[in-house]
């Protein structure tokens, strides 16, 4: 017989976000008379109550941080575990079967998927897993359990070579956790081939979450010269050269992602039309304006600039930076994805970047599409957090 949860005790009026749906619990909150934060162990799953002591569910505890409690479970009768985690994946499962098509996606998607702490990419027969709470930590054994009874994957790998796991002092690690792991794993993205460096790449090997944006950007590159910067293994780049581009430069900082980019074009055939330029971004933009070569098409993808609340001025600067470099690089009439995965930076700031960014060098911006992340990444409506990656495509041209 388990032993009874520890109660975590909120101030009055304070459980009005949870019953909304939010899943988070800040320390401000807590009644840390009656449950003194202090008292928790890191990762332990405790008892919600309203101050009155009504049950409002079970959540993961963080005594140290701001977020104090992350909500696992909304039944008191049901705390996070094999069961639960079967229950769940069942449940995300079926989202991306339904969105997604074949089996390459991302599987589990923190808070949206109500497992926070938790995210599972999903390529094919195998599974990366990272964890980045503790209370997640805890549970791993019961993770790859669940996911061997839902997925029966070939192997499952944990990836857990990330800095966000520092906030809950865990430290890094990437193993086996079940089967055989490859160094390389095949996916397919909208018709285009990949292999993803999921033991030594970034992140759990690929991004899956701009897949319908990268959709978009191939209704317009047929017969066009275009140019991937931050292209890493070539997600926009082969893509767009398998739908037709003439040519693709792909620009990163990263050997071994060019290394990439280079095996891509020759598993899709289109070697003869991609090129790559090893160097750091704005270095090889502003190189690129300086030899005045032009592209019809610029796609930025860059890591994330505002990674902190503290980053946002520098941040928005480096955005407008590199949006008014690659403007400068494309022809009288030429397309510009810009994208951003800075939760921080807010979609109709994007967009006044691009608008600013073409004003400052007189040229006449056209917003013709806007994107977000795909279905298997779905956002949770009552954490915006989870809303985070956006993209502006925009015709550039001299008016």
């Amino acid at each position: 017989m388990s032993l009874p949860l520890p109660t975590l005790i909120l101030k009055s009026q304070a459980d009005r976000r949870l019953k909304l749906g939010h899943l988070w619990v800040f320390s401000n909150e807590v009644d840390i008379v009656r449950s003194p934060l202090k008292g928790f162990a890191m990762g332990q799953q405790a008892l919600v109550t309203t101050h009155s002591g009504k049950p409002l569910g079970i959540a993961f505890m963080n005594p140290n941080g701001l977020i104090c409690g992350r909500m696992v479970s909304r039944d008191e009768a049901f705390p996070l575990n094999k069961s639960l985690f079967v229950h769940r994946f069942k449940q995300s499962l079926a989202l991306r079967e339904l969105t997604c098509g074949e089996p390459y996606y991302r599987l589990v998607y923190g808070d949206a998927d109500l497992l926070p702490g938790l995210v599972v990419d999903r390529y094919g027969d195998y599974l990366v897993v990272q964890i980045s709470g503790a209370g997640m930590e805890l549970l791993k054994d019961d993770i790859v359990e669940a996911l061997v009874q839902v997925i029966k994957p070939k192997g499952i790998l944990f990836g857990n070579e990330h800095s966000a796991r520092a906030l809950e002092g865990l430290p890094e690690y990437s193993e086996v956790a079940y089967g055989e792991v490859p160094e390389y794993v095949e996916l397919i993205e909208n018709g285009t081939r990949f292999m993803a460096p999921i033991r030594a790449g970034q992140k759990t090997g690929w991004f899956y979450d701009h897949r319908v944006n990268r959709a978009q950007l191939q209704n317009y590159v047929k017969g066009k010269r275009v140019l991937d910067v931050f292209s890493y293994i070539g997600g926009w780049g082969i893509q767009a050269a398998k739908a037709g581009a003439l040519e693709v430069t792909c620009v990163d900082s990263s050997e071994q992602a060019l290394v990439g980019v280079t095996k891509n074009a020759e598993l899709n055939g289109v070697s003869n039309r991609v090129k790559t330029i090893h160097g750091k971004a704005l270095d090889v933009l502003k190189q690129l304006v300086a030899d005045d070569v032009r592209f019809d098409v610029i796609v930025l993808d860059p890591p994330a600039f505002i990674k902190k609340r503290k980053d946002q001025r520098v941040g928005e600067a480096a955005y407008r930076h590199i949006n008014e470099l690659a403007m400068r690089l494309l022809g009288r009439d030429g397309l510009l994805v810009s994208a951003s995965c800075s939760m921080h930076l807010g979609k109709d700031t994007l967009v006044e970047i691009v608008r600013a960014s073409g004003r400052h060098l007189d040229r006449h911006v056209q917003i013709i599409g806007q994107g977000g992340q795909g279905p298997d990444h779905p956002v949770h409506p009552a954490i915006p957090e989870t809303d985070y990656l956006k993209a502006v495509f925009a015709r550039v041209y001299l008016a």
